[in-house]
């Protein structure tokens, strides 16, 4: 099992709502804080687990901008694991997601200088290194709804962009999306294979987005955890 995010390009409009959602969830999670320092000041520094870029092709007037929203990739031959000299930063057996025990952690800040793409941040203030953890305390709450037990940042996308599961199922919807669209990772040069895959643009997409039978509506549900609640909004015909 290896639960991962995967990002629709193609549906991702840059708004920045799961950079948000990512830190208004998880300042206050077990794993948080992601502290500000100087918000106001003159050399205002936040942290920040997602992050998203605007990255601007061509020259004007033929410019395109395209939004890369980076978070953890949540490798499967992590970089950042393979330098803790502690063991603080570890790879979970049952379901693949990287975290960091903060009670083990030493501050060397070695996960942050190993990691490629600069997704493992340093918090001076408690002094560890933190990371997306693919919001698992959402995924495994029982006590919240089904449609809730998906990541901040794929809960609040708009879009659908985002979408959340286990890549190794066949029958997942990400393992899916990934084989239909040719999904790609970020630095496959590395050799950290990254689990969380993009889906390149396509251009304007039509009333089939997913499947043949299923509206942009129940497609958009689908997507963000709460087909259910979409499905219950839309009106039945009689």
């Amino acid at each position: 099992m290896q639960l991962a995010l995967v990002t629709d390009l193609d549906k991702c409009v840059g708004c920045d709502a799961c950079q948000m959602s990512c830190k208004v969830w998880n300042t206050s999670g077990p794993h948080g804080p992601l502290p500000d320092i100087n918000p106001w000041g003159a050399k205002p520094w936040s942290m920040y687990w997602l992050r998203v870029l605007h990255l601007e092709q061509n020259k004007f007037p033929d410019t395109k901008t395209t939004a890369l929203p980076l978070s953890c990739f949540h490798c499967r031959e992590p970089a950042c694991v393979k330098v803790c000299p502690v063991g603080a930063m570890h790879k979970r057996p049952e379901d693949g997601v990287v975290l960091v025990d903060y009670d083990r952690c030493i501050g060397c800040r070695y996960c942050v200088n190993a990691c490629p793409y600069g997704n493992v941040n340093f918090d001076p203030i408690q002094g560890v290194a933190k990371k997306c953890t693919l919001c698992i305390d959402r995924v495994y709450n029982t006590d919240l709804p089904e449609y809730e037990r998906v990541p901040a940042c794929v809960r609040s996308c708009p879009t659908g962009a985002r979408i959340f599961g286990d890549i190794d199922n066949p029958q997942s919807d990400v393992r899916q999306y990934i084989e239909r669209y040719d999904g790609f990772v970020i630095g496959p040069s590395f050799g950290t294979r990254p689990s969380n895959h993009y889906l390149p643009p396509r251009g304007p997409s039509g009333p089939d987005a997913r499947w043949p039978d299923e509206t942009r509506v129940q497609d958009f549900g689908h997507r963000s955890g709460a087909e259910d609640v979409i499905t219950e909004a839309l009106p039945h015909k009689k």
